[in-house]
């Protein structure tokens, strides 16, 4: 059997998920290699995989193109995208992957446009009873607002553009004030906490792994420990096949006493992969797997609990050459950290 090799779009500075596929195929008897691939040349991960690609941008006319030569050229069996970027737009290409040999392992294109879209997900959720704090359009306000209440980008990432408003003059100004188009959404209290979870190409969660935010900068969670909760697991499980999420997602919700209420989707790996991948939750196995058309069994709740991640800054020393071309710098005076997964 030919080596399961792994692209990474959008790559970026996930560099604890190059170090994943690269230790989960250093465990299988064929080996293979992962291949990073981004618009920049700073991506820090282009210098941590196997090999690395420059890809144009993923609103240009030639990006699916690069990544299809790319799948030829370096055999990839396994294309996982990284970001909330390209998922619908590599989905909506499966057959152009597939006739090269490799598999998209994400969620389609509708599931896609569910998770970016908040609002959209809300009214999906209060549909099928799943709990969602109450959320509205500005132009659909109730007489009553609950005070205070958020004001969201409706497809907003990354923590951006969230208001607290505490009164109706905070509100009128924020709604005035922010740049995205927006919801307003009531704040939720009680413990918010993230479930990581993965599903088989059919929709079938196979694994879902609930951690603690314990904390948080810029929406990435930097301290978080992976829990043995099975209503939390429940509440993933619930979300992933309600929505039709194939491959990675990462379900965002709170818990008041007995009520689950759920604030974000995510359809992709997110910020906390290292726990998961620590715990045991076996994700870059089932993604290789999955890309062999291989049809794992689920295995909710076989992950260890009580696994803490705590993150720190390291970095990659890079050294322009005569051609304006990088390199990785052969003196870096001892700053290189490899990532630990």
């Amino acid at each position: 059997m030919p080596p399961t090799n792994v692209l990474l779009t959008c790559a970026g500075m996930r560099g604890d998920m190059v170090a994943a596929f690269k230790a989960a195929l250093a465990r299988e008897e064929e080996g293979g290699v992962v291949v990073a691939a981004d618009a920049s040349p700073l991506a820090p991960t282009l210098y941590l995989a196997d090999r690395k690609a420059l890809v144009p941008r993923v609103d240009d006319a030639g990006y699916v193109p690069a990544l299809l030569a790319l799948c030829e050229q370096h055999a990839i069996r396994a294309v996982l995208p990284l970001t909330d970027l390209d998922q619908a737009i590599l989905t909506a290409r499966r057959g152009d992957f597939a006739a090269v040999g490799a598999t998209v392992v994400a969620s389609d294109p509708e599931a896609c446009e569910l998770s970016l879209d908040k609002y959209a997900a809300h009214c999906i959720f209060e549909q099928h009873g799943i709990g969602s704090p109450a959320t509205w359009l500005p132009g659909e306000l109730p007489a009553e607002v609950p005070f205070p209440v958020l004001v969201k980008a409706r497809r907003g990432f990354a923590a951006r553009h969230i208001y607290r408003a505490h009164d109706a003059d905070e509100l009128a100004f924020f709604l005035r004030y922010t740049t995205a188009e927006s919801m307003v959404q009531a704040f939720c209290t009680g413990e918010e906490f993230s479930i990581d979870l993965i599903s088989d190409l059919s929709g079938r969660c196979l694994e879902a792994v609930p951690r603690s935010m314990i904390e948080s900068k810029g929406g990435e969670t930097i301290k978080g420990e992976s829990l043995d909760d099975a209503a939390l697991r429940n509440v993933a499980v619930r979300v992933a096949e309600t929505l039709g999420l194939k491959g990675p997602a990462c379900v965002q919700c709170f818990r008041d006493g007995d009520d689950y209420l759920v604030t974000d989707v995510n359809a992709r790996f997110g910020g906390g992969f290292p726990v998961h991948v620590a715990a045991g939750g076996g994700y870059p196995d089932i993604v290789l797997a999955l890309a062999r058309g291989e049809h794992p069994e689920p295995r909710v709740g076989s992950y260890r609990p009580g696994v803490i991640m705590v993150r720190y800054l390291s970095q990659v020393i890079l050294q322009r050459d005569g051609s304006q071309g990088l390199h990785v710098a052969e003196d870096d005076s001892g700053l290189r950290t490899p990532p630990a997964v």
